[in-house]
């Protein structure tokens, strides 16, 4: 083969730098040594047999031999007390496998074909974030989006309906009234309740300093005008305030509503007057248009948290309406309510509103041209390509049909509106070219690549400079590609990596149900939950930020951590909500093992799961999921009162005697084991149901256990699996689609290409958006007729 023919490919390339070849011949000796006495065609244990299996030509059975290789590279076979070969001579075993395979693929790359993709809620609040500068609670207007293989950007579960595309408009048109604003707006009553499961004990981030709990909020007023605001509290079902029974210290509790951090009001609470009767509400306060941040808080009258000044029970987990004998704590916020705009007299200008009126006319013959140059700059960012004329001409009708009806800011607002609801913003069209035969690979425009590159790294649309590069057909140089991607990485918009793809990635979404039981874990709140995602997310953007290599995420001995966090581990404690990097001494407390958030996503309510742990590791770390389990498998048994308790450890024993549990319960089991010193919201402890914490075992490869630490050796023992696990979530993030068996000879080419540069984060973008999946895509049979159709 040519050198120039296997530069032209990477993936003949990677396979060229990195095979390491073990011929056929040796491939079938080992197999007969270590795995046809279980996978031969009379035992087809797992329902696979080798017995006859043709080592030359692996690429004709690839999806069995990739689910062969999946479980080598984690270290599941053989099974555990078979023999097993060298490291060397197993790497050397499946990289001819793969080697193969890929050299097979190479030959006829799998570009994809995803489904047309629609903006997901986080895309679609994103872009609107770019292109007018507002954020908006894309929550209450579009409903959840589903999740596909963990991701919800997955083009296969974004789904169009009738009623969904109702959504877009709908919000379409509140989002264009917010930016613009309304003079004619008529006042209108708005709510913020803070639910009963976050903690009103420590400050609220966005409130004043000096505060603690409440809610702050940013919202945009319609018009300038006058503003009411009102708070209510949380009472017992007797209509008695929560905080009557407070130390002579805390009495005289206050509240304050603000406005861009400005106090408009303030209130001393009375704790004997009743829910019924107690009316906390500001005179009318004149606030401009625009957006402005509202906070309602309690003033801090101590120093220290609260729970160093009395003793309580934390009553943000515990169903409030019930009451709870002898329960004390300070007041908490409700609601906070703000009703306008009452007289109002316009708009005045805001950030926004400067942002869209780039011109301003001043008389009608300005009118027209000033309404092009605006919708024609709002609509290449918002459809992420220069307008045609006929986009121009049809925005100017709604234009026109706005102004008629009020006047030139009402004009542009619907206008808005349409860019807002039109498919060219909800969907990314990538359109087949002319000529396209199905079953073939095309490249995709630079402005398709464009969006598909801020869509990865930032989840919003494509900026100005990547649309000026797009557009002269400048981004595909490789070097202009490169220097782009660094940028992006740059930006702090490349943490929507860590809230988007990493949180997905790892589960982290899931600690939104985590609800533990209050009477076990009565120090658990929902602000807690949210600071141990937190804690995770800044760890992988750290990662992102300092391009480390990734199995820091494994190895770090820095979290970070706030006030909350830092006592909830029992460190030195750091004062306040907000976060600090800080180093680790325990290596039990290392990466990602050794965090609150996977630790309590990870347990049940009531109690840790070692079955739930241990298959954490092998699905998400390793890449390797454990087999689905058999139907009818009876629950682990929980602790009765008045019976002696059984440690999690002694009831798992007994549960994994039946044997339909044995078998997929020994490869889990140990793993979650031996990290059972910690809790089921991630607390140190040496003690379970009053028994000594038992953490031995030995996982499937015959690696001892005994504590995370030994876990996280463990695990990078198989590294390799941990890097192509992670390879191969970023590849499927970054196209928007679940992968194929195909997809395979990619994911290692993104693992042989990063290895060039230490496994540093960036070299896996760099590989991911250089990859023919990333660069082009294949051509269906009804989009090639449709296409041909439409050119005759």
């Amino acid at each position: 083969m040519r050198v120039s023919v296997i530069l032209a490919n990477p993936l003949l390339l990677a396979a060229a730098l990195t095979a390491q070849p073990m011929p056929p011949a040796a491939q079938t000796a080992l197999a007969n040594k270590y795995c046809t006495g279980c996978h031969n065609d009379k035992l087809k244990s797992g329902g696979m047999s080798l017995s006859k299996f043709d080592f030359a030509h692996p690429e004709q059975k690839a999806e069995q031999v990739e689910k062969i290789m999946r479980k080598l590279i984690a270290g599941r076979m053989p099974p555990m007390g078979l023999p097993r070969p060298e490291t060397p001579e197993l790497k050397s075993f499946v990289n001819s496998l793969a080697d193969n395979i890929d050299r097979a693929a190479a030959t006829r790359p799998n570009a994809g074909a995803p489904d047309l993709h629609r903006l997901n809620r986080t895309e679609y609040r994103n872009s609107v974030h770019d292109l007018l500068g507002i954020d908006v609670d894309v929550n209450t207007m579009l409903p959840p989006d589903d999740m596909s293989h963990g991701f919800d950007n997955m083009a296969d579960a974004l789904s169009i309906t009738p009623a969904l595309m109702d959504g877009y408009i709908r919000a379409a048109g509140k989002i264009s009234r917010s930016a613009i604003g309304d003079p004619t707006a008529t006042p209108a009553m708005v709510s913020w309740r803070v639910p009963k499961v976050v903690n009103q004990m420590r400050h609220v981030d966005g409130t004043p300093w000096g505060t603690r709990g409440g809610v702050a909020v940013n919202h945009d007023f319609l018009a300038d005008g006058e503003y009411t605001f009102k708070v209510t509290f949380y009472y017992d079902y007797l209509e008695t305030l929560f905080g009557q029974s407070l130390p002579a210290n805390l009495q005289g509790q206050q509240i304050e509503i603000s406005v861009d951090g400005a106090r408009i009001a303030v209130f001393t609470i009375d704790p004997n007057v009743p829910e019924t009767k107690l009316l906390l509400q500001t005179p009318p306060i004149t606030i401009t248009a625009g957006a402005h941040r509202i906070a309602a808080a309690f003033i801090t009258k101590f120093d220290g948290p609260v729970e160093d000044q009395f003793r309580q029970v934390d009553q943000s987990m515990v169903d409030i309406s019930a009451g709870v004998p002898g329960l004390t704590a300070l007041p908490h916020l409700h609601t906070l309510f703000m009703t306008g705009p009452n007289n109002a007299t316009g708009v005045s200008d805001s950030i926004t509103r400067n942002r869209i009126f780039t011109c301003k006319p001043v008389n009608t013959e300005e009118e027209i041209p000033c309404a092009r140059k605006i919708l024609s700059a709002l609509g290449r960012q918002a459809y992420r390509r220069p307008l045609a004329e006929s986009d121009a001409e049809s925005l100017l009708t709604h234009y026109q049909r706005g102004k008629n009806k009020g006047n030139f800011a009402s004009g542009i607002r619907m206008a808005l509106q349409a860019i807002l609801a039109s498919p060219d913003f909800v969907f990314r069209f990538e359109r087949l070219p002319a000529g396209a035969t199905a079953g073939t690979n095309f490249r995709l425009t630079d402005l398709e690549l464009a969006s598909r590159l801020s869509y990865f790294l930032w989840s919003s649309s494509p900026d100005e400079q990547m649309l000026n590069l797009a557009g002269k057909n400048q981004l595909r140089d490789p070097k202009t590609l490169d220097q782009q991607v660094r940028r992006l990485l740059s930006d702090t918009k490349a943490q929507s990596l860590s809230a988007t793809f990493a949180s997905q990635w790892l589960h982290l979404q899931n600690l939104k149900d985590i609800e533990p039981d209050i009477m076990l874990y009565g120090n658990f709140t929902r602000n807690l939950a949210q600071s141990m995602m937190k804690e995770t997310q800044m760890l992988f953007d750290s990662v992102v930020r300092e391009d480390r290599n990734i199995v820091d995420l494994l190895t770090s001995n820095y979290t970070f951590v706030d006030e909350a966090l830092s006592k909830h581990y029992g460190m030195q404690p750091v004062l306040g909500s907000s976060f600090r990097r800080v180093p680790l001494t325990d290596p039990n407390r290392f990466g990602l093992l050794g965090q609150g958030s996977i630790l309590t996503l990870t347990s049940t309510a009531a109690r840790t799961s070692p079955v739930q742990r241990g298959k954490y590791v092998m699905e998400v770390l390793l890449g390797s999921p454990a087999p689905a389990p058999p139907p009818n498998v009876p629950p682990l048994k929980e602790n009765v009162r008045n019976e002696k308790p059984m440690s999690v450890r002694e009831r798992m024993e007994e549960h994994r005697l039946n044997e339909p549990c044995h078998s997929c319960h020994q490869l889990m089991d140990p793993i979650g084991l031996s990290l059972e010193n910690y809790d089921a919201i991630g607390q140190w402890r040496t003690k379970d149901s009053g028994l000594p914490v038992d953490s031995n075992g030995v996982m499937y490869d015959g690696a001892k256990l005994k504590d995370a630490a030994t876990l996280r050796q463990a695990v990078l023992s198989h590294s390799d699996a941990f890097i192509t696990a992670f390879a191969e979530n970023l590849l499927q993030f970054s196209l928007g689609r679940v992968l194929e068996t195909r997809d395979m000879p990619t994911v290692r080419a993104v693992v042989r290409e990063a290895a060039k540069n230490n496994y540093r984060f960036s070299s896996f973008v760099q590989a991911i958006v250089k990859s023919v999946p990333f660069q082009m895509r294949r051509a269906e049979e009804a989009e090639a007729t449709s296409a041909a159709q439409g050119n005759q």
